[in-house]
């Protein structure tokens, strides 16, 4: 007689049963949110001045996020006077794109209901800043009015699609780059019916359905366009019930121009043309700049090329790099979230490997194609079809008002007057496109009357140099950059005067956190605030975007970074091979070589 052997109790002990794997709070608020409708409208509805932690996440979604003027802070009494709470609103704009009434409506908001400024983004977008709650639903509405969108501006999901704004007709490459950015923000907006719900009273955005295909070109920026809004109970087709792990940005570009970085896209479709239509794109995968200081796990990365897709296919591609994100990413440290940490962690073969598997197909290699250019897109051009355009240099983006400098009137000024397209570009200034050649003097004439710089007077260094917002605004923040980059700019411009070095070409950006929004990283001179007064300076990037730059020096006042730098510009004039950048030039001395020349501080 056979005796069953005994059970063991390690066989039935729950330290047995699978554990349930470790999710951040984002992602339990995210899949309870009822496809992002949380309470926000019951919110809206209540008289404060700000949402719960819970609705402040999800608002993200919809295009805001809920700040504080921290200004502000030192005018709180002992009383107990609270936090000044305010939003920020996002229009995505993909690849710039909108029409002179679009962006006239976007500047009467900023003066009806935020704080009479503008800003353009570094990925091709504006924001409204100091909005407050009772007025937040009245922003967005009239952002949707005028055929903009904020929805999937931020959270975890498709962000702004970029791509060159430059309005060239000498072939269809540029058009085709324009036409992909919609069509990908399209296809990857957020279908839930939350935000038709909350700021739009229900019902559909106007002038999307039956609407001309004409029209609906013209007006591709309604990335929200893709099909019916789902019901409440409906799951979202793409990204499920908690989204993306995280934010997730794309962008397209052409090898000889790189002006959206695309190294620190998540998605970088760099283009392959053959006889002057784009053939197909490299598929670059994991960029971005975010780092967190003193976590060595975290850090700045350059999209790895992955693989070659044609460009008929490439929606289907970028899906399957985006649904690979969706079931791979690490839903537990939104500090190590974003795809780039996949990339590095597996490597390029085992990426290729598993994409493989999304995409329903082996993959080929990459082609060797590399970036070799940079434009800024400023100044005056032909466009190729009898039309010109002329980039307008906006130092920082920020469109205002201020003193003898009159940059919003000015600019409103112009779009009244020639009703031009406009194209945001990714270095935060703005093209006027669809002029004729008689404009020129007139709109010379409109920039001198309100105090505004022709870009063919801007130097080079500040058309290369860009920042983020940061205090007062940002909640991230530690430092300064926005209201602290000009003099930078200023005493460094009078430093390469004094060195003869004027018409250098040298990117010099800038940020109030390591979480790098104007991309630092990649700078000849990247300047990262690291503790109030105090600044990280980075060195040996390069304008092309194809190369990270190394940490020079922590902890420096910002009183004192030319002086800092000022050693290294000398030795740069003296010792620099023919048609090396400073940027080159840093890097190939390196860190150690460079120290030796710093004075102490």
């Amino acid at each position: 007689m056979s005796v069953e052997p005994p059970v063991s109790a390690e066989t039935v002990t729950p330290s047995k049963v699978p554990a349930e794997p470790k999710r951040s709070g984002v992602e339990v608020i995210k899949e309870n949110s009822r496809q992002l409708r949380g309470s926000i409208a019951e919110e809206l509805g209540r008289e404060t001045d700000h949402f719960t932690d819970h609705d402040k996440n999800l608002l993200k979604f919809h295009g805001t996020y809920q700040q504080e003027n921290r200004d502000a802070r030192k005018n709180r009494s002992q009383a107990g006077v609270g936090k000044h709470f305010m939003f920020m609103v996002r229009c995505k704009i993909p690849g710039g794109r909108l029409t002179a009434d679009q962006y006239l409506a976007v500047d009467r908001l900023a003066g009806l209901h935020a704080n009479g400024t503008l800003r353009f983004t570094s990925r091709q977008g504006i924001q409204l800043h100091g909005v407050l709650k009772k007025d937040l639903h009245a922003t967005i509405a009239g952002i949707n009015e005028c055929l903009l969108t904020t929805l999937g501006a931020c959270g975890d999901v498709e962000r702004n699609v970029m791509a060159c704004p430059a309005p060239h007709h000498h072939d269809g490459v540029h058009a085709q780059l324009q036409e992909t950015a919609a069509l990908l923000a399209r296809h990857f907006a957020p279908r839930s019916g939350a935000y038709h719900e909350i700021w739009l009273n229900g019902k559909p955005l106007p002038g999307v359905r039956g609407q001309p295909a004409a029209q609906a070109r013209a007006t591709a920026t309604l990335a929200c366009a893709a099909g019916c809004p789902l019901t409440p109970g409906e799951e979202e087709p793409l990204y499920g019930k908690v989204y993306l792990p995280r934010k997730f940005k794309t962008g397209l570009a052409l090898p000889e121009d790189n002006c959206i970085d695309v190294y620190a896209q998540d998605l970088g479709l760099l283009a392959i043309v053959e006889k002057g239509s784009i053939a197909g794109y490299n598929v670059l995968v994991g960029g971005g700049m975010g780092m967190t200081h003193g976590n060595a796990n975290t850090f700045p990365f350059l999209g790895r090329p992955i693989t070659y897709t044609p460009a008929a296919d490439v929606v289907h591609t970028a899906e399957s790099v985006i649904k690979l994100f969706r079931d791979h990413g690490n839903r537990a440290d939104r500090k190590r979230a974003r795809i780039k940490y996949l990339v590095h962690d597996w490597g390029v073969e085992k990426f290729r490997d598993v994409l493989s598997g999304y995409v329903g197909r082996p993959l080929p290699e990459p082609l060797p194609i590399e970036v070799t250019g940079f434009e800024t897109h400023l100044g005056w051009h032909p466009q190729g079809d009898g039309k010109w355009y002329y980039g307008l240099s906006v130092e920082n983006g920020r469109i205002k008002d201020e003193g003898s400098m009159r940059l919003r009137t000015g600019l409103r000024t112009l779009v009244e007057c020639f009703r031009p397209a406009l194209r945001l570009t990714p270095m935060q200034d703005v093209l006027l496109c669809d002029l004729p050649g008689r404009a020129f003097p007139e709109v010379q004439h409109v920039l001198r009357e309100h105090g505004i710089v022709p870009s063919e007077q801007v130097s080079p260094l500040l058309r290369h140099s860009m920042s983020c917002p940061a205090i007062p605004t940002c909640g991230l923040a530690i430092s300064e950059s926005e209201r602290a980059l000009p003099g930078i700019i200023d005493e460094l411009e009078a430093e390469l005067r004094r060195l003869g070095l004027e018409n250098e070409v040298m990117g010099v950006r800038m940020t109030g956190c390591p979480n790098g929004c104007a991309r630092p990283y990649q700078s000849d001179i990247g300047i990262v605030g690291r503790s109030g007064d105090k600044y990280t300076l980075f060195v040996g990037g390069h304008v092309r975007g194809d190369r990270l730059n190394f940490l020079l020096k922590d902890l420096v006042p910002r009183g004192q970074i030319v002086r800092t730098l000022a050693p290294l510009l000398v030795r740069f004039k003296e010792q620099r091979r023919n048609g090396e950048s400073f940027g080159d030039f840093c890097a190939r001395l390196g860190t150690d070589a460079l120290l030796a020349l710093l004075p102490p501080l």
